[in-house]
């Protein structure tokens, strides 16, 4: 456990600065290069070998109401919208001073880094906030994402940052989602899409030959690029494989940290420090004490390295830990990747569910949840709806023509083959729904039955079960190129079937640090700890526990660590 230790003498080995960054994904580079940019000393400490942490393996979506480019495709709104939408969603969650502060800044954040950093943005203005029947809630004009980024810009920093995560990417290529994704989704319907798709990959082979990995960055590795370039030009001094152990103080105030590097401990006094360490997601002692139904296995997927470093450092002099959310943890729906050397990956569905023709179901063989909703939804779901003497899991079933269309999991589409993802077992496989039960032991009665209700009101676009086509999330989420009334249903029919077992995964951790508008850690007063801040997963999540829309980790921590860089370089909101 890190213990505190009062300042001590500086030594002519120790590093001085400003602001020191405990962290390296969007929260701590962000706020990194926001206060290089205002004239402040830097340096950000990585405890992994390669900067980035969990933002380099997201799809890097950042939910940012009233940003300046929603704002010059012609959608304006009030701040109160947004507003309305989260109380309505929050409840009693919602956190009235760090919502406004968010909402506040959001606008200026971004504007902020178009105009002085190299980080540039793609709309998402037809990205409809997640639950279209609450109140206040978005058709679109909410969402960003880093613009895609030449690595070439940034051969210098290449080594030491983090790739795109392995089961997300394809031979290595990571894939923009939106018209990119939508393209490799298309291409055996679409020549244009074919196009693209060839001319992409064409590209990445050059690229791997040429340097050995994609070049051609997008989501969230795009974003964590940008952010490095920005901030190395900016001076700031990044210090990989150096977790900070334990936080310095003089008189009650965080004036610094002690970090492990490789050879040897080196401290580093600092005005102030912000923690963006990545959340608890592999910390098994917090793990059991806050996740619901701790037993069963949980597949995270952020990096090993996200251990609550953070938390424990302010805990240390006296941060508190709010465990009181809606959930402790920003639940997706994984599947385990088995791989020849006997290692396993963590797959998120995001994509699939939405898609015409797929079901999610238990053991009974019986669907519970509107599988076109958000992650977070199916997650909660299951979690609520899975007897408490069965595995915590559920099972995605489609048919041939769904998987060679849009693929299932890990298993890509066609043209790419399915057998080997059989023969591994992740995927399972029956000429009949019965023959598929038996493999997934699942229901077999249940299993047709459902279907057989399934497709008979499939076939009329409708699911008058779930609804699943109701909203503009959902249809968002469906297949525009779908012949159907319903982009979202489709009769499952032509076998073989398949079917991918899918357990509780995570993006990453809510419960966190209780802090005030300006990021600032509070004690167990409710008074902000001089000199200690905390953005990212390492901050409770302004959403308290709640999932309204994609990008609402990414967005905040952006926020959040743009505005504490601002408080601590003395610069009004």
């Amino acid at each position: 456990m890190p213990h505190t230790a009062e300042s001590p003498s500086p030594k002519s080995t120790d590093l001085q600065c400003d602001l020191l960054v405990v962290g390296s994904g969007a929260a701590g580079l962000a706020a990194a290069v926001t206060a290089a940019w205002h004239g402040l000393k830097v340096i950000v400490a990585e405890k992994d070998e390669v900067f980035g942490g969990a933002t380099a393996w997201s799809g890097g979506w950042m939910w940012l109401p009233r940003n300046p480019l929603a704002r010059r495709a012609g959608i304006n709104e009030s701040i109160e919208q947004p507003r309305t939408y989260l109380q309505h969603e929050l409840g009693e969650q919602f956190d009235a001073e760090r919502i406004d502060a968010f909402l506040n800044a959001c606008p200026s954040m971004v504007e902020f880094f178009e105009q002085h950093t190299a980080l540039q943005f793609a709309e998402g203005n037809a990205i409809p906030d997640m639950h279209g029947n609450t109140p206040g809630a978005a058709s679109g004009g909410h969402q960003l994402i880093a613009a895609p980024y030449d690595a070439t810009a940034v051969l210098d920093l290449l080594p030491r940052l983090r790739k795109t995560m392995a089961e997300t990417s394809f031979m290595g290529m990571p894939i923009m989602a939106g018209a990119d994704l939508a393209a490799f989704l298309s291409m055996t319907r679409s020549a244009k899409a074919l196009l693209h798709v060839s001319k992409r990959f064409t590209r990445h082979l050059y690229h791997l030959a040429r340097y050995g990995r994609a070049m051609h960055l997008v989501n969230g590795v795009a974003l964590v690029a940008r952010l490095a370039r920005s901030a190395k030009d900016l001076g700031v001094q990044l210090i990989e494989s150096a977790p900070a152990v334990r936080l310095l103080t003089e008189q009650g105030r965080v004036c610094g940290a002690v970090l492990d590097c490789q050879t040897n401990q080196r401290t580093v006094h600092a005005r102030a420090v912000l923690l963006a360490t990545g959340g608890f997601a592999h910390d098994p002692a917090r793990r059991q004490a806050l996740f619901p139904r701790p037993e069963h296995e949980h597949l995270a997927l952020p990096p090993q390295s996200c251990t609550g470093d953070g938390l424990r450092l302010a805990e240390a002099v006296g941060g508190q830990v709010r465990t009181d959310l809606q959930s402790p943890v920003a639940w997706a729906p994984v599947s385990k990747v088995p791989y020849r050397n006997g290692r396993f990956g963590h797959f998120p569905h995001i994509i699939e569910r939405g898609k015409p023709g797929i079901i999610g179901v238990l053991q009974n063989g019986r669907r519970f949840v509107n599988e076109a909703h958000g992650y977070y939804d199916y997650v909660s779901a299951m979690i609520e709806q899975v007897p408490a003497n069965q595995e915590l899991c559920s099972w995605l079933i489609c048919d041939h023509r769904f998987q060679r269309r849009y693929g299932l999991g890990f298993a890509r589409p066609a043209p790419l083959p399915v057998g080997p993802h059989v023969r591994s077992g992740y995927l399972k496989r029956g000429e009949t729904l019965a023959q598929l039960a038996v493999a997934c032991g699942i229901d077999a009665q249940g299993l047709e039955q459902t279907v057989k209700g399934f497709n008979q009101a499939a076939r009329k676009g409708e699911d008058p079960e779930f609804g699943r086509g109701s909203t503009a999330f959902n249809r968002k989420n469906g297949d525009t190129l779908h012949h159907g009334a319903n982009p979202c249903v489709a009769p499952i029919e032509q076998g073989p079937f398949y079917a991918v077992k899918v357990q509780p995964g995570c993006f990453g951790t809510f419960a966190g640090l209780q802090t005030d508008a300006n990021a600032a850690v509070l004690n167990a007063h409710g008074q902000p700890i001089t000199g200690l801040y905390a953005a990212g997963s390492d901050m409770a999540s302004i959403m308290g526990g709640f999932y309204p829309s994609g990008g609402i980790n990414l967005g905040p921590a952006m926020t959040f660590g743009y505005i504490a860089a601002r408080h601590v370089a003395g610069i009004a909101p």
